[in-house]
């Protein structure tokens, strides 16, 4: 990666390129091609109060540049927080790289599964779904009350997900 540090109306110190050189190498632990990196630092004096303001900008193969400017009353902060929001970007493009959505679109899954009732370790036997109509809170309640199960889940009649469930006291709560 070529590295370009500038300094506008502020001397650069060597301890300052060599913070910001080092902030730069962190940026590489993505894995990304990072064509070249660029860095200007100035000093900002508004209102009798002194700022600076750290601009990074970064040129990725086959990718848009990626610019990120920070101010802080405080140099190293503002270089801090701009290389923290780069190492965000720069994170996000990594995951996207790195996660493939809908590669085998589940057979290695249905494949292992199929190996394991196969080999008699467990079964899954797929089952239809009863198609749920709406219920009332009355209707809810009977079912519950007629089955061992600790809660029902329905839809009321306004078509809203309900769950009612029996209380440690004998009584039945609804959510």
């Amino acid at each position: 990666m070529n590295i370009s540090i500038v300094g506008k109306q502020f001397e650069l110190t060597e301890p300052i390129k060599s913070y910001i050189q080092n902030a730069f190498e962190s940026l590489a632990r993505y894995n990304l091609d990072i064509i070249s990196g660029r860095c200007v630092v100035s000093a900002d004096e508004k209102q009798g109060k002194k700022g600076f303001s750290a601009e990074f900008a970064l040129n990725m193969a086959r990718k848009d540049t990626i610019v990120i400017r920070q101010k802080d009353k405080d140099l190293y902060a503002a270089i801090d927080l701009a290389i923290d929001r780069a190492a965000k970007v720069l994170r996000r493009e990594h995951d996207k790289m790195t996660t493939v959505k809908g590669k085998d679109d589940g057979k290695e899954v249905r494949a292992r599964i199929g190996e394991e009732a196969i080999e008699g370790v467990d079964e899954i036997v797929p089952m239809e779904l009863e198609l749920y109509k709406p219920l009332e809170v009355e209707e809810a309640l009977e079912k519950l009350k007629a089955s061992d199960m600790q809660f029902y889940v329905f839809n009321d009649i306004d078509a809203k997900m309900r769950v009612i469930y029996k209380r440690a006291d004998g009584k039945f709560g609804l959510y």
